[in-house]
């Protein structure tokens, strides 16, 4: 037996990187009886002369959306025009990769093309962002190469944001596929088609095909609270406080909270209220 890690799935063939070789490999049976998917990220034991997997090793986080495991830092790509800035989208990744205890790091993309009065807006944000996460721009190639050492690194952000452009950056010899937006729909197109592992000198890096929307599954109101960090600054009144029509909220209403960040936090205590109803009814 081998030990080695999931690269990339293809249908139902999963390339396994075992010592610097990569093997194309089937997955036992009975995963598919226990109801287990085996995820790109994978830590696994195979069988090298039938090229299947036998065992997946137990794994220390994973993502739905985008599918993929064991993963150390997510980088959340951004892009700030065309597809316009969607801090709604951007707070709800932070949650989610918070929640399954993934460092974020924020990078924004496609700054060159605001105007001056965009321009200055969109720094206040970014002002904002850079007080609890880190934060890099797509041009920072070797800030971010500091930063991942040694990690397994996730992109996740909205389709046509430029995960597939950054990745290039950092290696061109990949030659990934990148489109314009659509002038139509006012989006990207799919030009990742599945997610992949890439090995670089010194981390791994996960491209992923791009979503537009996610679902705020399993995670509790308490999670919600602790996932938007700068809340844990202040002590409301009472430790149960939802921080919507509460008494002694330390949050309702503070001038240093950037209001977005507020109002997505009550969308998206509304969304598990609204999951938590069906999951009961």
């Amino acid at each position: 037996m081998l030990e080695g890690q999931i690269i990339n799935i293809n249908s139902n063939r999963y390339k396994v990187l075992c010592n610097d070789k990569e093997f194309i490999c089937s997955a036992r049976g009975k995963f598919r009886n226990d109801k287990v998917t085996p995820m790109v990220g994978d830590y696994v034991l195979i069988d090298k002369q039938n090229n299947q997997i036998i065992k997946i090793l137990p794994r220390k986080n994973f993502l739905l959306r985008p599918n993929v495991a064991n993963v150390d830092i997510a980088l959340i790509i951004t892009s700030v025009k065309k597809p316009n800035l969607d801090l709604y989208l951007l707070d709800k990744l932070l949650t989610l990769v918070t929640f399954n205890k993934i460092k974020p790091i924020i990078c924004f993309t496609k700054i060159d093309l605001l105007n001056d009065e965009q321009l200055i807006n969109f720094k206040k944000i970014r002002n904002y962002y850079e007080k609890i996460y880190d934060v890099i721009d797509n041009n920072q190639i070797e800030i971010f190469k500091q930063k991942v050492q040694n990690k397994i690194v996730v992109l996740c952000g909205q389709t046509g944001s430029g995960k597939s452009t950054f990745i290039n950056k950092i290696d061109p010899s990949l030659n990934l596929k990148t489109n314009e937006i659509s002038s139509s729909l006012g989006r990207g197109i799919h030009t990742t088609r599945m997610t992949t592992l890439y090995k670089e000198d010194s981390f791994y890096i996960c491209d992923t095909p791009g979503f537009s929307s996610l679902d705020l599954v399993n995670i509790e109101l308490e999670d919600l609270k602790k996932s938007f960090l700068e809340f844990n600054n202040y002590n409301c009144k009472f430790k149960d406080c939802n921080h919507i029509n509460t008494f002694g909220c330390q949050i309702e209403n503070n001038d240093n909270i950037l209001k977005s960040r507020y109002e997505n936090y009550t969308l998206f205590l509304k969304e598990i209220n609204e999951n938590r109803s069906k999951l009961f009814k």
